[in-house]
């Protein structure tokens, strides 16, 4: 079953690019882009759900995931 991947960035942050690039460098798809400073409601979604105002964050079915090399770790084991 596949899981439910939405990655909260914003375009000027390094370690969002850091992670974008990963994703399309490995064409990595069913990852729904939010972009907090384009999305007053993702921006509000990270803070509630995530519990703080940190990007990038991979929500995997909900559950948070911080840190831009954890991310990449994790999204090329699932998708090995």
């Amino acid at each position: 079953m596949a899981k439910q991947l939405d990655l909260y960035y914003y375009p000027e942050c390094p370690y969002c690019q850091r992670v974008l690039r990963a994703i399309r460098a490995n064409g990595y798809e069913g990852i729904t882009l939010k972009n907090i400073h384009a999305d007053a409601e993702a921006d509000a979604t990270l803070v509630r759900v995530g519990g703080k105002h940190q990007v990038p964050c991979l929500f995997i079915d909900g559950d948070p995931m911080y840190e831009s090399l954890d991310i990449i770790d994790w999204l090329a084991k699932e998708f090995a």
